[in-house]
């Protein structure tokens, strides 16, 4: 019998990297479907050995730390999910975002070329600069208008052809910090709420994306994936479809323009970045549709309140 393939997750506290764990063990993740990874093929008993690292675990920033993890651990696969995802405060935390989202990518996949294994790592749409006017294919020419989606470009540019990128969008799960979750928690509460009509892009659930990257750990493909959600949205539709799951009527979510926000956010939003998914499609099963994936991340938001 062949031994397990041993996947080292960093960032395994995060958002994704909880359901990511879960999904490697052959669990459904809260917000998950059934739990069958998008290649088709249900988990096997002891496939997986996962070594799951936190922040507290491993600072990715520092580089002799990440290389003594992976020489230690010696993974046959890492999912580096470990970043500096706070977009507004990037603006004025330069250095760390860029030490966490660039340096460290570069550090891990230093670190995993030194002992065999294949890095798979999480980027952004916010790469892109949004004046495309049509979803962003893998091969389009990026251009960021923040420090965040800046840092995460470095990021990708550590990666070589044989690095496996998944740019992810509107990353939301059940558990976690999410916009979402404030969507909810409003609606249950009664109130109101007001969301932008300006801002387009895809939703990734964070049960699908790690159904994903199961896939993805088996596949080992190298290169640019764009990896969310089917269909685009507004963060207004995503509000107006949360109020009609909880049984609101159309007088929950109200729309705005970003730059009514007050105060306005420190770091711009590209106005249309929602990700193409053909590549995936062609070769994976699809996420599913974004309102489904929506309704089941708040039907377990609610049942574990």
């Amino acid at each position: 019998m062949s031994r397990p393939v041993r996947v080292l997750v960093t960032g395994s506290a995060g958002q994704v990297g909880v359901d990511v764990v879960d999904s490697l063990g052959g669990r459904v993740p809260p917000g998950g479907r059934d739990g069958l990874p998008l290649d088709g093929r249900a988990v096997d008993h002891g496939e997986f050995e996962v070594l799951g690292l936190t922040h507290h675990d491993l600072d990715v920033s520092d580089r002799d730390a990440v290389h003594h993890a992976l020489a230690a651990s010696r993974p046959d696969v890492v999912v580096h999910l470990a970043a500096y995802t706070k977009v507004d405060a990037a603006q004025r935390d330069v250095r760390r975002c860029f030490a966490v989202n660039a340096d460290g990518v570069g550090h891990v996949v230093d670190a995993a070329s030194a002992v065999g294994a294949h890095v798979i790592t999480i980027s952004t749409d916010y790469v892109f600069d949004g004046r495309k006017g049509a979803a962003y294919v893998e091969d389009d020419l990026t251009n960021p208008q923040s420090v965040y989606g800046a840092s995460k470009r470095a990021g990708e540019e550590w990666c070589s052809p044989e690095v496996t990128v998944v740019r992810a969008s509107w990353i939301m799960g059940v558990r976690g910090t999410s916009v979402v979750h404030t969507m909810a928690r409003r609606a249950r509460d009664g109130q109101e709420v007001r969301f932008v009509t300006d801002q387009r892009g895809t939703v990734t659930a964070s049960a699908d994306l790690a159904s994903a990257l199961v896939a993805l750990v088996r596949a080992r493909p190298g290169g640019l994936w764009h990896v969310a959600n089917d269909g685009d949205a507004t963060w207004f539709d995503v509000a107006q479809h949360v109020g009609r799951v909880l049984g609101r009527g159309d007088d929950f979510a109200h729309p705005i323009r970003t730059s009514d926000l007050d105060p306005l956010p420190l770091a711009a939003r590209p106005e249309r970045s929602d990700l193409d998914t053909t590549k995936w499609r062609q070769h994976f099963a699809p996420l599913g549709p974004w309102r489904e994936s929506v309704e089941r991340l708040v039907t377990w938001e609610g049942a574990a309140r």
